[in-house]
């Protein structure tokens, strides 16, 4: 039996409990079970159980087999010598602290219904890719619900400490740390590594001193991606050009990216990196001061007044440089609208909200994403042919959290909705 199930079974105490004894005759009460720990050294920790009439106050270590005690060499090892119950599957060994006292075991094997065991066994080898998909239809739609709110918060949460980690790594500077977090957002999956390399090659700061300028921005932004060529027969990109020379030599930037770094194959026009950096400059030009603006966002979660702006003339008629297009290129559509806000602007807001501890900002980042359409990719398709619907952009949040961080890894035992299955 996996060790997950038994912690499981210890954390919720789904076991008998009537005449409950130690493998060497002790009787035994649980008070507490404790709370698990994430860090090194026992299972749980603050467990208070009674043992012969005397209560005592540690840790419980969990194994399937109490010679893993030793197997783990943890008769070795101090930072268990406050483990007051060894729980385990299976007893076949007795075990010692460091000092030699001897540690009362709870054998489990015996106390676990075989109803549980088997619901258990069905989930974790289900060759399904959502494990309860079989069960699921039985679940009462507030258990399903409240996961997926769950699941939406640890996913802006989890975002949220990466914008922090970025933060700290940008020197503290969170107009900085938006540059680089919307920088790589446009790279939309495909170019994502080009994008996030790009923002490195460009200070911050030159961005913020030429933003009320747009052909310098762009001059910048395509310049250190390896875009402008020399002897050039397109007008626009030589003059790009020249603003950039001076500002590389002005600036002393380091080498620019190659063209050749960028990816085109398979993708629409309008995803084409060139166009795509015209947008960024754009939104970088339009919106000055873009995390300020970004604190802004009304609690409505509109995001139209942020990101809704129009690109320079030259690329109204262009997806690449020197090719024009037959008919006007479209401005930043919805769906990539959508993709910045759920991405760059609820993260930001969430990270921000925390490092300067103000629930408010929290609070505007879940609006965000509950006024913004519900997403449409693999993994929500898969919830919806389930019977899992979703009306917002909240919602579907939860459901890729769910799949990639619980139903991918068969964690059914850290699931509400897998623990309300098993113990149903």
């Amino acid at each position: 039996m996996q060790e997950a199930f038994i912690h499981f079974v210890w954390k919720h105490q789904y076991f008998d409990k009537a005449n409950l004894v130690a493998t060497d005759g002790t009787m035994l009460n649980v008070i507490t079970p404790g709370f698990y720990n994430t860090d090194a050294g026992p299972d749980f920790k603050e467990s208070k159980v009674i043992i012969d009439e005397l209560e005592w106050r540690g840790s419980i270590e969990i194994h399937h087999r109490s010679s893993d005690w030793m197997a783990h060499k943890h008769d070795h090892d101090k930072a268990y010598d406050n483990v007051i119950l060894h729980v385990v599957w299976r007893h076949d060994k007795e075990v010692v602290r460091h000092d030699g006292t001897q540690i009362p075991t709870l054998e489990l094997s015996a106390r676990v219904t075989p109803k549980l065991i088997n619901g258990y066994k069905t989930l974790v080898n289900s060759l399904n890719a959502v494990p309860c998909a079989h069960q699921l239809p039985r679940v009462d739609e507030f258990t399903v619900n409240s996961m997926l709110e769950k699941m939406t918060v640890e996913r802006l949460e989890d975002k949220a400490r990466a914008v922090i980690h970025l933060h700290g790594k940008v020197g503290q500077d969170w107009e900085a740390a938006a540059f680089h977090l919307l920088c790589r957002n446009f790279g939309f999956k495909t170019n994502v590594d080009q994008f996030a390399r790009l923002a490195e090659l460009i200070p911050t700061k030159l961005i913020v001193k030429y933003s009320d300028n747009l052909v310098l921005l762009e001059a910048l932004l395509f310049g250190q991606a390896g875009f402008l060529e020399h002897n050039s027969k397109d007008e626009y990109q030589s003059l790009l050009l020249k603003e950039y020379q001076f500002l590389r030599h002005k600036y002393d930037l380091h080498d620019p990216m190659s063209v050749f770094q960028w990816k085109f194959m398979r993708l629409r026009p309008s995803n084409f990196p060139t166009l795509r950096i015209a947008q960024l400059a754009a939104v970088l030009h339009h919106r000055q001061g873009l995390f300020s603006r970004i604190k802004e966002v009304p609690d409505t979660g509109d995001l139209s007044t942020l990101l809704a702006v129009q690109v320079s003339d030259y690329w109204k008629m262009h997806y690449r440089f020197g090719s024009e297009a037959k008919k006007e290129v479209p401005a930043l559509g919805k769906s990539s609208i959508q993709n910045i806000g759920i991405n760059t602007v609820a993260p930001l807001m969430v990270a921000y909200g925390k490092y300067v501890d103000q629930q408010l900002f929290t609070d505007r980042a879940i609006n965000i994403l509950e006024a913004l359409n519900p997403e449409g990719n693999k993994i929500t398709k898969l919830w919806g042919s389930l019977g899992v619907k979703a009306n917002s952009a909240f919602k579907t949040q939860g459901m890729i959290q769910l799949y990639n961080n619980y139903c991918a890894r068969k964690r059914c035992l850290n699931c509400g909705i897998g623990t309300k299955i098993l113990y149903a």
